[in-house]
């Protein structure tokens, strides 16, 4: 049997999550009677807190914390710069920490940083929701960036990836393509599902039934990239086409291209997901799909500051659109 959370104690008490979290941490602001109507609730369900959040200590400081996925994927670059634009302007400081695409790293990073005081969190999720469950249980403002987390109601600020795997897949349909393959990160992570949603999404709608065969889940890296086109070149009858779904693949894909003298687009078309700044100079150029990396920074920055004075405001998701720029890797001659 689960756990009860903070979230059926709020339910059972007929509150927010928010003033849970305030009443069980101490908080003088609470009326009482809601304090006495959560602690019953917490009590009839037998509700412990999160051994994170019980390290909590009552103040906090003018710092925010940046937790990324990996800090060897240029995307976070200009995202945690937005990040550090808007919090330097409002006075806060911004610590970055790299989890590595590791939910136990993260959450060591998460543990050490809600002793040291941290007033707010901003967080690319690794697949462990109970990371983020735990800061929120101990009632700091928190914001995921890049990714959904899965059963938690948080503020958040994704890209429209359905949309822009759609548009990438859509024109190279329009360019004549038709074994269009997809290589995409874990299925755990709720960017690599959607991209692959809107890669199929846009295949059914041209009369294209996707073909498993052609797709690849591989590790959001380099080295991912390359070996996932090795096998789908491997395969008979190849594909003639590439959708990778983030830049560090994309690198690995075009590495195994080169390799191997497969000409671009003659041979193969690519469309990469992320915008790199070389993508304008190698040849053929990149065809990318961007995404507004800062403005996702700026605004997870405005919402977390939005948060903190609002701790019971009802959460926020924030939809960014990406914009495709077609270059040649993906044109018919």
């Amino acid at each position: 049997m689960a756990m009860p959370t903070i979230y059926d104690v709020a339910r059972r008490a007929g509150v927010s999550p928010a003033t849970v979290s305030r009443v069980l941490n101490g908080r003088s602001t609470v009326d009482a009677g809601l304090r006495d109507r959560v602690n019953a609730a917490a009590t009839q369900l037998g509700y412990r807190p999160n051994s994170l959040a019980r390290n909590l200590r009552r103040s906090t400081t003018n710092l925010w914390a940046v937790v990324i996925s990996d800090i060897n994927n240029p995307f976070f670059t200009a995202l945690v710069r937005g990040v550090e634009d808007v919090g330097q302007g409002l006075g806060y400081s911004v610590v970055l920490c790299n989890s590595d695409e590791n939910p136990d790293k993260e959450a060591d990073y998460l543990q050490a940083l809600l002793a040291d005081q941290i007033s707010g969190f901003i967080v690319s999720p690794t697949s462990r929701t109970e990371n983020l469950a735990a800061l929120h249980e101990a009632g700091r403002a928190v914001v995921a960036i890049d990714r959904r987390p899965r059963n938690l109601a948080v503020d958040t600020v994704l890209v429209d990836n359905e949309h822009g795997a759609r548009e990438a897949t859509t024109h190279l349909i329009e360019q004549g393509f038709r074994r269009i393959a997809c290589i995409t990160g874990p299925a755990r992570l709720s960017t690599a599902s959607r991209r692959l949603r809107g890669y199929r999404s846009a295949l059914r709608a041209a009369g294209i039934e996707p073909d498993p065969a052609l797709e690849r889940h591989a590790d959001f890296r380099q080295r991912g990239g390359y070996a996932a086109m090795a096998t789908l070149l491997a395969a008979r009858p190849a594909p003639d086409a590439v959708f990778v779904t983030n830049n560090l693949m994309t690198v690995g894909a075009l590495e195994f291209l080169a390799d191997n003298d497969i000409r671009i687009p003659d041979q193969v078309g690519v469309v990469g997901f992320d915008d790199v700044p070389w993508a304008t100079f190698i040849r053929p150029p990149l065809s990318t799909v961007t995404q507004p990396t800062y403005e996702l920074g700026r605004t997870a920055a405005t919402l977390l500051k939005a948060r903190i004075e609002d701790p019971d405001r009802p959460p926020e998701t924030a939809t960014l659109r990406t914009t495709l720029h077609a270059r040649a890797s993906s044109r018919r001659r």
